[in-house]
């Protein structure tokens, strides 16, 4: 593919958030390896395997832009830490039921001795039939915020830190042919008296990147986050609007000329939506913004559901924005460049 000309994608193109529900085999070899029953070479494989295995579950289901399902990844703060010098893992924290997360430290200077993800997403790339796909990376704010803090001065400093690496680690995606990257955020309003500074932060990653942008927020105070919305230096702004019933849709008033992610489906419900209401959602949210500027993704990643409901799921979105395509098509819209 020529790196250089435009990507047409139909209008209201469809993706994901990032993470798919790892299939029953893979979590068996993690489990072996881990006995050391199995080497590194074996878990590679199956890690391998399975990446083809839901990037193409995905494009079978009929999704525009898909990922990895981060098929890699036990936890999204855990994985970066493990892979930048200067954390270190005392050991798990609850943090809600019997859920447990390996909370990192920050013990001394953090420094990035080599790219965290590029292999990843050259593979990712290898196997999908899609010109573009989905690429995800938590980002500086959530990962200082899910840290502990024994080394620098303030939280400010580590997060600052931690932001230019993964702006160095996306400009090295970016290098290697990476066409649109979603930086992660979950915490970025957990503390409303930070998120001035927050958004600095999080801004930090952008720099010097000439690609698509996204930055996902989910099951945040977005009326907090929509006073800074004019500051936010990302291409699009993926949200979760199904698991709060579509309150707040009339947020997206305020987004000016950013894209919205469009949350449609709750991943924190095992009941598969109706199609019906699907589209009413994506019909409400274009009575705020125009339609070359919505994609259509669940609220967040899938990977906690059973994997024939998450893809369950992702028919309903594709079918209820197929659908709507078809009115959309006879008021001129068909398509829309990347």
């Amino acid at each position: 593919m020529d790196a250089n000309r435009d990507i047409k994608l139909p209008i209201l193109p469809t993706t994901v958030i990032g993470s798919y529900p790892r299939p029953r085999w893979l979590r068996k070899t993690i489990k072996l390896y881990r006995q050391g029953r199995i080497g590194e070479k074996d878990l590679n494989e199956a890690f391998n395997d399975a990446v083809t295995s839901v990037v193409r579950e995905q494009e079978i289901v009929g999704i525009d832009i898909p990922s990895d399902g981060e098929m890699r990844r036990d936890e999204m703060v855990e994985y970066f830490a493990e892979r930048i010098e200067g954390f270190k893992f005392y050991g798990p924290v609850r943090v809600w039921g019997n859920n447990f997360f390996n909370k990192p430290a920050v013990v001394g200077e953090i420094k990035r001795t080599k790219s965290i993800t590029v292999d990843e997403f050259l593979y990712l790339n290898e196997v999908t039939t899609r010109d573009v796909v989905k690429f995800t990376i938590t980002g500086p704010y959530t990962i200082a915020d899910w840290s502990y803090n024994e080394y620098y001065r303030d939280k400010i400093e580590l997060a600052s830190k931690i932001a230019s690496i993964i702006n160095q680690e996306v400009r090295e995606l970016q290098d290697n042919g990476a066409k649109f990257i979603q930086i992660d955020e979950p915490a970025l309003t957990t503390h409303p008296e930070e998120v001035e500074w927050a958004v600095d932060i999080v801004n930090e990653v952008t720099k010097g990147v000439h690609i698509k942008l996204g930055l996902h927020v989910c099951y945040s105070d977005y009326i907090t986050l929509s006073k800074y919305f004019d500051r936010l230096k990302y291409d699009q702004l993926a949200l979760e609007f199904a698991n709060r019933g579509f309150r707040d849709l009339d947020i997206l008033k305020k987004l000016n000329d950013i894209e919205i992610g469009l949350g449609v489906i709750d991943v924190h419900n095992r009941s598969v939506e109706e199609e019906s209401r699907v589209e009413r959602a994506i019909e409400k949210a274009m009575k705020y913004v125009r339609p070359e500027k919505i994609y259509i993704n669940p609220d967040c990643g899938l990977k906690l559901l059973p994997r024939e409901i998450a893809r369950r799921k992702l028919q309903v979105m594709v079918s209820a924005t197929r659908r709507l395509r078809g009115v959309l098509a006879k008021k001129g819209y068909s398509y829309i460049v990347l």
